[in-house]
């Protein structure tokens, strides 16, 4: 197998791991990346690699691990929320028939800020056994650990989503027009209209990251997330448009201004109502959201 092959049978998967290890589409990038270098360095260098599939997994989950290391110091200091960076997955089937309800699932935005409650180790276990169903002894031999310790990992990861697991989406039509409702009503400043779709406990999270206005502690209630959002809206100096978008594989839009990507919003859904509201403004994290992102994603 050539090297463009190798590289073209593996980079989703592998961009698949990373993005759901780190939340992070530019991050997840670079460290298939790196991987790929490493992997045609030791090819080069005479190394025998008998299964690059594996190889590169490995390679891929480690560096990720580090990463993700580094990362959770800085989001410490972060401004704000800290939300995933999120892509675009319109034009994509919901559910591939060969595609597991783990797989689907673990993509959304509510999942990936539930997976940052774990540790480095027990997100790479879950993940390679639970999400894309690697068995237990490869997961040992890809994190470097033994097979009962990624057991554990993995258990103790398992326990700890199960408690906090998020509230999903109805049916793909439905959704489309909660959210169509959604659009409409702030951006006619419709408040008795927004809190018919909001549940009494909903949660409004925004992310800037200090790069760009956006309020820096999560926003809970109906009343008070519906005068939020239009507040945000009518603040708008500029036409904003919105498009209806799937987003990690769940409702959405991307707010648009002169053309280029301003805000991503995430919904999640309890029924005919939307428990959870995620605005991404942070313009670091608005590169993937145009769709340019690998097919193998999901």
């Amino acid at each position: 197998m050539t090297t463009e092959e190798t590289y073209a049978e593996n980079r989703g998967r592998l961009f698949a791991i990373a993005y759901r290890m780190l939340g992070s589409a530019a991050e997840a990038e670079d460290v298939v990346q790196e991987a790929f270098v490493r992997w045609s360095t030791a090819i080069a260098e005479g190394t025998e690699v008998r299964e690059p599939r594996a190889w590169l997994t490995t390679v891929t989950t480690r560096l990720a691990i580090d990463v993700l290391r580094d990362a959770r110091v800085r989001r410490e200091t972060y401004v704000g929320p800290w939300l995933p960076e999120p892509v675009a997955t319109d034009g994509e089937a919901a559910l591939d028939p060969g595609e597991s309800v783990a797989l689907a699932e673990s993509l959304s935005v509510a999942f990936l800020v539930l997976l940052e409650t774990l540790t480095p180790t027990e997100r790479a276990a879950f993940l390679l056994h639970d999400v894309f169903a690697y068995p237990y002894a490869e997961v040992a031999d890809v994190v470097g650990m033994p097979e009962s310790t990624c057991r554990q990992l993995a258990r103790r990861a398992r326990a700890r989503i199960a408690e906090r697991r998020p509230r999903f989406a109805p049916p793909p039509a439905a959704a489309e027009r909660l959210t169509a409702s959604f659009i409409r009503a702030c951006t006619s400043g419709d408040l008795d209209a927004l809190r018919t779709l909001l549940a009494d406990d909903v949660t409004f999270w925004s992310d800037g990251g200090g790069r760009a206005p956006a309020p820096r502690r999560p926003i809970t209630g109906a009343d008070r997330v519906a005068r939020a959002l239009v507040g945000l809206a009518s603040s708008a100096k500029v036409p904003i448009s919105s498009l209806p978008t799937r987003l990690n594989g769940q409702a959405g839009f991307v707010s648009v201004v002169e053309g280029m990507p301003f805000g991503a919003v995430t919904l999640d859904f309890a029924g005919e109502r939307i428990v959870g509201i995620r605005l991404v403004v942070n313009p670091d994290k608005l590169g993937a959201v145009s769709g340019d992102v690998p097919e193998d994603v999901g």
